[in-house]
């Protein structure tokens, strides 16, 4: 693999990943969606450099960053998100940028260390209260993520992951999907690829980069580990998040194309604070800073202007 474009830090256990662009105040702090990288951020950060310090980073066992230790909770990514901040001399307050899982990271650092935090940016965020109590279907969801990313491990310790990776290079993406299904035992959908950012929507320069981190060991180990605690983590985000943010500056962006519950919650959640703002994102998915990085771009630069203005 390429060396990493940022620095390699250490948090004690082990080193991660960071890599900050640009400068100015208040930071913006990118943390990636369920299996994302620093990477995803790509058509992100450039953009958020040319107004102030932009920093994105790999938790444990992503990227360029070590394995972590067992388990990944979000309460234990967002403890060591804290210290790689320290460690890496960035100045708070930051303004925290969180996609789906991230944004539990995320609210779990700014419920934590509020002093740390002058805004708070969630792209369609977790929803904690969805995870807290599942329902036997969720149970069987989670338990099929952790047994395919411990088949994913396997693959990738025997070699199997490089020769998937090679075949979606060079564009066989039936044989590849045939031969991760045969090492899943079958267990792969088209549906779960989602978890993944989707790597065509991404510059070509890091394409590569991203096919390999996903022949590692350490990234199913990580993601199967974050997705075993998802509940635990949102049991967290649940008992440790204030009921409101007052006036912490939030903006919470959803695409227009999320079903109703989706909507509610983003909207209920961006209302828990006065300075709260719920942004829609037409003609995006899910992955909205890979489907429409300049929504992502205008909230973060409005924000961190309203910040310099010290708007009440």
């Amino acid at each position: 693999m390429l060396p990493p474009p940022g620095k390699l830090v250490s948090v004690g256990t082990h080193q991660l990943h960071i890599r900050c662009d640009g400068e100015g105040g208040p930071p913006v702090i990118f943390d990636a969606a369920l299996g994302g990288s620093s990477l995803s951020w790509s058509l992100v950060q450039p953009a958020v450099a040319r107004l102030t310090q932009a920093c994105s980073y790999d938790r444990g066992g992503f990227g360029w960053s070590d394995a972590g230790p067992l388990p990944r909770t979000a309460g234990r990514i967002a403890d060591e998100l804290r210290q790689l901040l320290r460690a890496a001399a960035i100045a708070p307050p930051y303004v925290l940028v969180g996609h789906s899982y991230g944004g539990i990271v995320m609210r779990l650092y700014a419920s934590r260390h509020a002093n740390d935090v002058a805004g708070l940016v969630l792209i369609e965020p977790a929803v904690p209260e969805e995870w807290s109590n599942p329902t036997d279907e969720q149970r069987a969801l989670v338990a099929r993520g952790v047994r395919l990313c411990r088949y994913g491990a396997t693959a990738a310790r025997r070699g199997l992951a490089h020769v998937v990776s090679m075949l979606v290079r060079f564009g066989a993406l039936g044989a590849a999907r045939l031969l991760v299904s045969l090492v899943s035992r079958g267990g792969l959908h088209r549906a779960d690829e989602g978890i993944l950012a989707p790597i065509w929507k991404l510059p070509p320069e890091v394409r590569g980069v991203l096919r390999e981190m996903w022949t590692q060991p350490k990234f199913f180990e990580a993601l199967g580990s974050q997705i075993e605690t998802i509940c635990e983590s949102a049991t967290a985000v649940m008992s440790e998040g204030p009921a409101d943010f007052h006036a912490l500056p939030l903006m919470v962006i959803s695409s227009a194309r999320s079903g109703e519950d989706r909507l509610q919650a983003d909207s209920a959640l961006a209302r828990r604070s006065m300075r709260g703002r719920h942004i829609l994102a037409a003609e995006s998915g899910h992955w909205i800073p890979l489907d429409a990085p300049h929504v992502v771009i205008d909230a973060i630069t409005a924000m961190v202007e309203e910040i310099r203005r010290g708007e009440p």
